[in-house]
């Protein structure tokens, strides 16, 4: 079986998919929480496109096939940046034989690969700069840093990728934890929540740090098309966590945020700019405005303001293929007389903006400066 649609490249260029290859984890919390695993001989990614309905994991072998499980959506939110991490561990593996200029290009190369795979969520870029940042520490000469002969190889090269991601990974969820902490003291016991398409690990530790509490909030979600993140992941992973949801449709938001009965919109951010725009999963900026319009505040979650974008204009925009829109769970809901538009992600302006929550506190959009002047952000 492969994880593509028929008309994609022969399965040798793609991951392969296996259904439950592992058994169950022994880490706590929610099982989306820990979908992509390192094993002997490449990166399990658990498939968030038939996920709950199926536990398929796609076995990518190479940092190729991880590139190519991103862009194909097979995993999504945060599961990218904990692909490409240990895909980083996958091409330094590959280049154990290699001398020092073939390792140094084999690792550069596929984490230009990953980055490309989904370009407008800066994580990626900061999961395959920490793996190369500590690989850089293990050069042989520190005199020459920058040079490709003076690159680690063989099992030196391995270990310290692999320490780079393990590091990776421990700093995401404790950042993830602080951002959580964060969120819950914006919302009041017995909140009603809206949130929009899958917030990972923002979404669960925001849950846990409420319960931490003893508070219980109320979530409504959207069912976010055209593949159904907050049905099939937010949703399903609120209920797994015990917490009350209801399903909306995409087109109901406003009417909802109308009824008076929420008290806050909550969602991830893809990226947040300096300037204090929020990118986001496409469909976040119209329900922005709606709350804006009904007096409802809007909190837009992202670790760090991104340093490298000071303003809307300097983050790229993702359009996938149109006929996506066209299918919704592999089957098609539109006639091939019409064709499809897909920007996968929108901005939504400052002003319709409450507070963006980062692993440092809650800041006013137009203050994000503050977050970096409150200490050097290694993670930009």
């Amino acid at each position: 079986m492969t994880l593509s649609q028929p008309t994609d490249p022969p399965l040798g260029d793609r991951p392969r998919a296996e259904a439950e290859p592992v058994p169950p984890g022994e880490e706590p919390g929610p099982v989306l929480a820990h979908s992509v695993r390192l094993v002997d001989d490449g990166v399990l990614i658990l498939d968030r496109r038939v996920f709950p309905f199926e536990r398929r994991w796609a076995h990518c072998r190479t940092a190729e096939e991880v590139a190519v499980a991103i862009k194909d959506m097979v995993t999504q939110s945060s599961g990218p940046y904990f692909a490409a991490l240990w895909a980083m561990v996958l091409a330094a593996r590959a280049a154990r034989g290699l001398d020092a200029a073939g390792a140094h290009a084999t690792l550069h190369g596929a984490g230009r690969a990953l980055v490309a795979s989904r370009p407008t969520n800066d994580a990626l870029g900061k999961a395959v700069a920490l793996v190369s940042a500590e690989v850089a520490a293990a050069r042989p000469d520190p005199r020459h840093p920058a040079a490709p002969a003076n690159f680690p190889t063989g099992d030196a090269l391995v270990e310290a990728a692999a320490r780079g991601a393990r590091a990776g990974d421990v700093e995401y969820r404790s950042r993830s934890r602080a951002l959580g902490e964060h969120t819950a003291e914006l919302l009041p016991d017995g909140a009603t929540v809206l949130t929009h398409c899958w917030a990972d690990l923002y979404l669960t530790e925001t849950v846990a740090a409420i319960g931490r509490r003893g508070h219980t909030v109320r979530f409504v979600c959207t069912e976010t098309r055209p593949y159904l993140q907050g049905a099939r992941l937010t949703a399903e992973t609120l209920a797994e966590m015990g917490v009350d949801v209801t399903l909306i449709t995409d087109g109901m938001g406003a009417a909802v945020l109308s009824a008076g009965s929420v008290d806050a919109l909550v969602t991830a951010a893809d990226r947040v700019t300096m300037d204090g725009h929020v990118v986001n999963k496409v469909g976040t900026l119209g329900l922005a405005v709606a709350a804006r319009a009904f007096d409802v505040p809007f909190y837009a979650q992202v670790q760090t303001p991104d340093l490298g974008a000071p303003g809307a204009a300097d983050v790229p925009i993702e359009y996938r293929d149109g006929d996506e829109v066209l299918h919704t769970l592999g089957r098609r809901t539109a006639s091939h007389r019409v064709r499809g538009h897909y920007p996968a992600f929108d901005v939504t302006p400052p002003r319709f903006v409450t507070r963006v929550v980062t692993d440092r506190g809650a800041l006013d959009p137009g203050l994000l400066a503050d977050y970096h002047r409150d200490g050097e952000d290694t993670s930009s």
